[in-house]
């Protein structure tokens, strides 16, 4: 028997991995422009993964560290009972999930990041927190 999952149809066995690397060769135009902000530890220092397999599910982005789950939904997503289930799994094994439209990513891509570094912020602190007034300044 398969795993079902969100991004549809059913896998099985071993090749959840070859069906996350599929995902990474085709994924959205969504899913690209936030990739480019995510990668490379470009967002406050954390580490991000896309197309990563969690459970049952491949997720679109998640930085472990954080137990962050980023998902971009089109509008096929709309009232998902089944995103309703992945997100409450998720969330049942410690995970926040944060979702967003496609719409959003691509046209509001600050708004988007700003959101995500927020939860970053109310999870962990900064990897490298500025010094405060005062601290690091020659005397």
């Amino acid at each position: 028997m398969g795993v079902k999952l969100a991004k549809g149809g059913f896998v099985r066995g071993g090749s959840k991995k070859l069906f996350a690397r599929k995902l990474r060769r085709e994924m959205t135009d969504a899913e690209r422009r936030l990739w480019t902000q995510l990668r490379r530890h470009q967002l406050a220092g954390f580490r991000f993964r896309r197309q990563f397999p969690v459970g049952p599910y491949i997720v679109d982005f998640m930085c472990l560290e954080a137990k962050l789950v980023i998902e971009i939904d089109g509008g096929q997503h709309l009232e998902s009972a089944s995103d309703a289930v992945r997100s409450g799994w998720l969330e049942g094994e410690g995970f926040r999930v944060l979702r967003f439209w496609n719409h959003d990513v691509l046209m509001r891509t600050r708004d988007v990041l700003a959101v995500i570094l927020d939860a970053l912020a109310s999870v962990c602190p900064h990897p490298n927190p500025p010094p405060q007034a005062g601290e690091g300044a020659e005397p």
